[in-house]
Formats: structure tokens, C-alpha cells, sequence
């Protein structure tokens, strides 16, 4: 019997699609973009927090979080970083728990959340 000469493979092909980069749908200070979600933010800041919270399916306590904030920036490719989160909320929490509500409800409305 004569040996056939046996191919081993090492390596498996990768498919990588490169994603392009995101932006926010609304600016940080935009508040009048969303009247009603800007309202929400200053007087229940809370009722909020759980909304967003309850949209990305994590614990109602986290909807303010910077983790929260780079857990979406980077689901939707948005550049930034951490640091850069964590001196946006520490500057202006309400601010930009507001601007994480419109940019998933902006999301929601066009088929992409």
C-alpha cells in the first residue's frame, strides 16, 4: 500500500468584516432634540437610568454607569474611550444618560437597536 501524502491543516480561513465607525445620533449637550427624554433625565434621573438599563437588558443599576456607556459605545463602534466616558459622566451625569436615551431610541426608530 502506498501512503498518500496527508495535507494537515493549521490554520482556518477567518471572515472579518471590518465595522465601520459609529457616532453618536445626537450631541451631549442636545437636550432639545428630546424634550421629553431631557425632562426625564433632570427630574427622575432614576426613572431614566432603568429605562436604559432595561433597553440594553442589564441590571436596572447600571443604567448610568460608565460601563454602561462604553458597553454601548463599543457595540456600536462609536470611538472614544473609557477615560473619556468616565469624564463625561463625572462632568455631566445627567447629560449624558440623556444623550445614551436618544441615541437608542434614534437607534430603536431606525430598525438598528
Amino acid at each position: 500500500l502506498a501512503m498518500a501524502s496527508q495535507t494537515v491543516i493549521t490554520v482556518q480561513p477567518q471572515f472579518s468584516a471590518a465595522q465601520q465607525p459609529g457616532e453618536w445620533q445626537t450631541g451631549l449637550l442636545d437636550c432639545c432634540s428630546d424634550c421629553g427624554v431631557c425632562l426625564c433625565g433632570m427630574f427622575c434621573f432614576l426613572c431614566l437610568s432603568c429605562q436604559v438599563a432595561g433597553d440594553m437588558d442589564e441590571c436596572c443599576l447600571c443604567g448610568s454607569s460608565v460601563a454602561m456607556r462604553t458597553l454601548y459605545r463599543t457595540r456600536y463602534n462609536i470611538p472614544g474611550s473609557i477615560l473619556r466616558d468616565f469624564c463625561s459622566i463625572w462632568c455631566c451625569t445627567p447629560c449624558t444618560l440623556c444623550q445614551l436615551k436618544r441615541d437608542i431610541n434614534r437607534r430603536r426608530a431606525m430598525g438598528i437597536f
